[in-house]
């Protein structure tokens, strides 16, 4: 009988019989493995052969995650921005075309606009909202469409089955970040997705003390993925390991109330003078509702407000002093987090053309009501600076 999600998120990986009834898997610290004959060394067949390239410690983890994203295999990276970049480097080569997202987390697109590019590689960055739109910007040479849904600054949701059926009618490849929702409320392999990357340094650990990143493919593509992972080195510490396990077991019962706490505060911003807009894909309001609704299960607790005009001293005096919202980059954790945004360069193809300055928010396991009595008293230190 096939598990439940829920059920799969508490069990997948472990295997307790073969660690003498263990229930967590234990963390091995390994960089030579053994070899019981000259045999063996030659052929390899055996699970293990060198640290790099895997433990029982970190096996465990792949297989989770490939069994609670659907994918077929997963391999782990040191962080979000190598998962993105080693998926990258699998299927892109000199001469190749690469369609960008134009809402793409910063650090993916400074690795595209430096690394990628002098390299012989073409990267054009494309509306995240064209859906089907896609196919008239796919040349003979792309090789990839990379979409990430949603940004995660601006929120816009992408169609991720047009995506896919533009990518595949032209023999490339659909890369899905997949950071936001989780695998627990998005399945991009259900949609088309060939390979989805996730910061699992976010809400897979959830308690902002890992940096950790993981790449799941289909059979096909983990190939190509499994290949290149192997030859960049890329590898990651069997405790940091241990620490993304034991955050995943709770992964279902924490991300529903990130997303009950989310969904309160951006209702409740949606009501403030102070706030032009609210981007956050669960509000009906929200242009990218319909195929949130459509492909989603759920959502996370990461959302941006547009504040109206506004100096930027006002903005510091009502998140200079808050109390339980933390100003810092990531998310994902514990603990709700405030960020001002500033879009300045980090679009190319689509205007980032807000009415008023962007802040982002990270809503925490927090009570919601302190969370809400902490920023009306940012909002009025915002409104005593505005005189």
């Amino acid at each position: 009988m096939k598990p439940k999600q829920d059920t799969l998120i508490v069990t997948a990986g472990r295997h307790p019989d073969a660690h003498f009834g263990a229930v967590n898997p234990p963390v091995y610290h390994a960089s030579t493995i053994l070899f019981p004959t000259v045999e063996a060394m030659k052929t390899r067949n055996q699970p293990y052969t060198y640290g790099r390239r895997g433990t029982p410690t970190l096996a465990a983890l792949e297989e989770a995650i490939a069994a609670i994203e659907g994918g077929a295999r997963t391999v782990l990276t040191p962080s979000g921005l190598s998962a993105v970049s080693t998926a990258l480097l699998a299927f892109l080569k000199a001469g190749d075309h690469l369609l960008m997202t134009d809402n793409v987390y910063g650090p993916s697109r400074h690795f595209c606009d430096t690394i990628l590019k002098r390299n012989g590689i073409e990267v054009e960055y494309y509306d995240p909202e064209i859906g089907a739109g896609i196919a008239k910007h796919m040349k003979p040479n792309t090789r990839v469409i990379f979409a990430e849904s949603p940004g995660s600054i601006t929120f816009e949701v992408q169609d991720i089955p047009a995506l896919a059926k533009a990518a595949h009618a032209g023999d490339a490849k659909l890369i899905v970040d997949n950071t936001w929702a989780s695998p627990l409320y998005f399945k991009p392999f259900e949609h088309g997705a060939d390979v989805s990357v996730q910061a699992i340094t976010k809400y897979l650990c959830g308690h902002s003390d890992v940096m950790m990143g993981a790449i799941t493919a289909t059979e096909e593509a983990g190939k190509t993925v499994l290949a290149t992972h192997g030859s960049l080195g890329m590898t990651v510490a069997p405790d940091d390991v241990y620490l993304v396990l034991r955050g995943m077991r709770t992964l279902s019962v924490r991300l529903e109330r990130h997303m009950k706490t989310g969904i309160e505060l951006a209702r409740w911003f949606a009501d403030r003078p102070e706030v032009s807009r609210v981007l956050h894909p669960a509000l009906p309001t929200d242009p990218g509702h319909e195929l949130w609704k459509r492909d989603f299960t759920g959502a996370s607790g990461l959302f941006s407000i547009v504040l109206k005009p506004c100096p930027d001293a006002a903005i510091s005096a009502m998140l200079d002093h808050l109390e339980y919202f933390g100003m810092g980059w990531s998310w994902g954790g514990y603990e709700s987090l405030i960020v001002p945004q500033d879009l300045h360069g980090i679009r190319s193809s689509t205007p980032a053309a807000f009415e008023g300055p962007i802040v982002r928010i990270h809503a925490g396991l927090e009570d919601p009501r302190d969370l809400i009595a902490d920023l009306e008293a940012g909002f009025a230190r915002f409104n005593a600076a505005l005189g």
